[in-house]
């Protein structure tokens, strides 16, 4: 969808709800000026004064929103770090502590029952995946490379395990797995290298003449002619507004990084009287822009391709020319003059072009900018650490959480090292959203709550760091002696989920969910606010409680203020770190399933509990893919779920554990995963190049075509 159509469109303001009454109700009673609504007419809405008040020379007055009874404080929710810490303080201890006892003597866990494999998944596909079990005896692997149990976070690193590279070596004959563990990340981030960088030149694109001239972002302001034509391109003062809106509206919900309110009362109208130049402030514009528009496509725009009658995930613009292009080939034009300055606005400009190359599956440079962003915002506190007593310090505190976020990502996700941004944490501490007031982010917090779960994602970031600490100088794959056994430990991981657990348990209830039901609703919306005249409940009148559906065949529900990204991310990233601190249960019982106990076979049932129905795979969510943070990470993630739920029906000892610990409920819930995962990576596998080599080794392990 280009900047003209979006300009013409007046529902493309942003992701709307289902019912389009509910809709503009809302946005009448949330947002009309006293003037409108005592005239019980539409508002336009417009800053300072709206057309109406401006048509009739009216005085143009917007209601001061009344926080209600319902709302928290960010302080409250971060606080809860303080009880969670104390007890990872206790874990770490009993982690050295069981180091120095070595092994204890703990009973073998002997056959569980005798009962017939359960029957394979089939995820919608004709063909029956092959069924053989898979039974690699521990003298066939060299006994120097095995140890009784380890732990590693990145899924390339799962895959060089040595049961699972026999295992990949049948399957998946063509892959190399001899320098996947050493250079796994590179190849990963690497694999990008398969699809064209993102064009620089603008030539033959279907938003310009066909003269084929340069962009000149020279804009009118309102009160100026309609439009002014810049190398064919029409840039009025409503398209401004509109992917101003539609990039606040989704992007800085789920990365608060922009100040909504001065961005559109001071830099908005800047650009518009005075033109774009080299500045920061009109590289960010051009970085909103750009990013208004992915938002306006990911929701609106023509899917890049079908399956079977299923629209891809990935919409708006092609492969080769993603949505907002020319916007952000405006923006690195101007990157080079901005490229030094220790300023927030730097920070800014590095986060932002991270997220775009995120939504293009252009992984080495959202590495490179995500890396640069974090180097910046080290720059900036240690040049200036003044700037956190400034009216902008809880921006600076925002951006500072939101590079500690995605470079945890990284580190966990790919095993690349951190660039040391965690050690200014005490200097910096938490954001509470006390700047400038932005009534549009009031009512867009009521409907989405993206100030809570931003709180949350920190304290589970934290949450996650410290586990991943631990459990590297308990199990990491060079830290220990092969004889150390796990079983000692099982009580330390399970404390560890026990902790994680009172995280879900302790967040704001309308946050919060079940754990063994993982797409549902919240609490029901009229519980969430007091006055659902002025704030209508978001969630669609549906006759289901599930905000997340494991049916891809139905037409997604849309939800305002992308809520669906928000919660799918904040639940799938709890079940990910869950899932994360029992997969050394799936390693000892791989390699060593003669040794494996009652509370080893127990922490393979939370394992694969915890990979059941992550929301991020599930509709809605999986159509808006260009709005999911990190959305690589979850493609290899993804796969490593898939192999080890082919394992349990073909690994005996695994197949044990399935059968007689997991309940009748798991082979329903395995199926549907099953489907979600695959839907998944096929959807990606033609934009995404690393989708693409997951896909390859799930064909492989699947029996699967291209075509299924």
């Amino acid at each position: 969808m280009n900047p003209e159509s979006t300009s013409n469109n007046s529902s493309s303001a942003g992701p709307a709800t289902p019912t389009n009454s509910r809709k503009e109700r809302g946005a009448i009673a949330a947002q009309a000026c006293e003037s409108c609504r005592q005239r019980k007419q539409r508002c336009s809405e417009e800053r300072p004064k709206c057309a109406t008040c401006q048509r009739m020379n009216l005085e143009c007055k917007y209601r001061e929103p009344q926080p209600t009874k319902k709302d928290k404080t960010l302080v409250e929710i971060l606080e809860r770090l303080k009880s969670l810490e104390g007890g990872l303080r206790n874990l770490d201890g009993k982690v050295d502590s069981l180091n120095a006892r070595g092994t204890l003597p703990l009973s073998i866990y002997g056959p569980i029952h005798s009962n017939p494999p359960p029957a394979s998944l089939d995820p919608g596909h004709p063909s029956q995946w092959p069924h053989t079990n898979v039974h690699l005896q521990p003298s066939a692997i060299p006994s120097t490379s095995l140890r009784d149990v380890q732990y590693v976070s990145a899924t390339h690193r799962m895959l060089s395990w040595p049961f699972v590279q026999q295992f990949l070596e049948n399957k998946v004959p063509s892959l190399d797995l001899t320098s996947l563990e050493k250079d796994g990340a590179a190849m990963l981030l690497g694999l990008q290298g398969r699809i064209a960088s993102l064009p620089t030149n603008i030539y033959g694109s279907p938003h310009l003449g066909a003269d084929g001239t340069s962009l000149s972002l020279q804009v009118p302001s309102p009160s100026q002619v309609e439009g002014l034509q810049a190398g064919g391109l029409s840039i009025n003062w409503e398209t401004m507004q509109r992917l101003t809106k539609s990039y606040f509206d989704t992007f800085n919900l789920i990365y608060p990084i922009m100040d909504r309110q001065i961005f559109m009362s001071e830099v908005l109208p800047a650009m518009a009287s005075q033109g774009f130049d080299e500045s920061s402030s009109s590289t960010l514009t051009c970085l909103v822009f750009a990013l208004g528009e992915v938002a306006i496509s990911a929701v609106q725009g023509a899917p890049l391709g079908t399956h079977k009658g299923r629209p891809s995930g990935i919409r708006g613009g092609t492969v080769e020319r993603p949505p907002g292009l020319l916007f952000f080939n405006e923006a690195r034009k101007r990157m080079g003059f901005n490229l030094t300055e220790c300023s927030l606005e730097n920070v800014q400009i590095f986060a932002l072009a991270a997220i775009y190359y995120g939504t293009c599956c252009h992984h080495l440079e959202f590495w490179r900018m995500t890396t640069s962003a974090s180097l910046a915002c080290q720059a900036l506190l240690t040049s200036n650490p003044d700037v956190l007593t400034t009216h902008r310090g809880d921006l600076v505190r925002r951006t500072f959480w939101h590079c500690s976020i995605m470079e945890t990502c990284l580190n966990m996700e790919l095993n690349i090292p951190r660039t040391g941004l965690d050690k200014l944490e005490p200097l910096v501490g938490l954001p509470d959203f006390s700047g400038s007031f932005s009534e549009e982010d009031y009512i867009g917090n009521q409907a989405s709550h993206f100030q809570e779960h931003f709180a949350s994602q920190i304290v589970l970031r934290r949450l996650s760091v410290e586990f991943h600490t631990t459990l590297n100088n308990a199990f990491g794959p060079t830290n220990l002696p092969p004889e150390t056994p796990i079983s000692p430990a099982a009580v330390m991981m399970k404390q560890m989920a026990e902790q994680l657990d009172q995280w879900r348990g302790l967040l704001p209830v309308y946050l919060r969910w079940e754990e063994d039901n993982p797409g549902a609703f919240s609490n029901p919306a009229e519980e969430m606010y007091d006055d659902q005249s002025m704030y209508p409940p978001p969630v669609p009148d549906l006759h289901t409680n599930f905000m997340f559906s494991a049916d891809l065949d139905s037409p997604p529900v849309t939800y305002p203020y992308a809520v669906d990204i928000q919660a799918a991310s904040l639940r799938t990233r709890y079940y990910y770190v869950k899932y994360l601190i029992y997969r050394p249960f799936i390693f000892k019982a791989l390699h060593h399933p003669e040794q494996v106990t009652r509370d080893d076979a127990e922490g393979v049932v939370e394992c694969l509990k915890a990979m059941l129905k992550w929301p991020i795979a599930m509709s809605p969510t999986c159509f808006h893919k260009r709005l999911v943070p990190c959305l690589f990470f979850w493609s290899q993630n993804l796969l490593g779920i898939l192999l080890i739920l082919h394992l349990t029906q073909h690994v005996p000892i695994l197949m044990r554990i399935r059968a007689s610990l997991m309940g009748t409920k798991f082979d329903q819930d395995a199926n549907e995963t099953a489907v979600l995962c695959i839907d998944w990576i096929r959807d990606l596998k033609d934009t995404d190049a690393t989708a693409l080599w997951c896909w390859e080794i799930l064909k492989g392990i699947y029996s699967l075509g291209d075509d299924t």
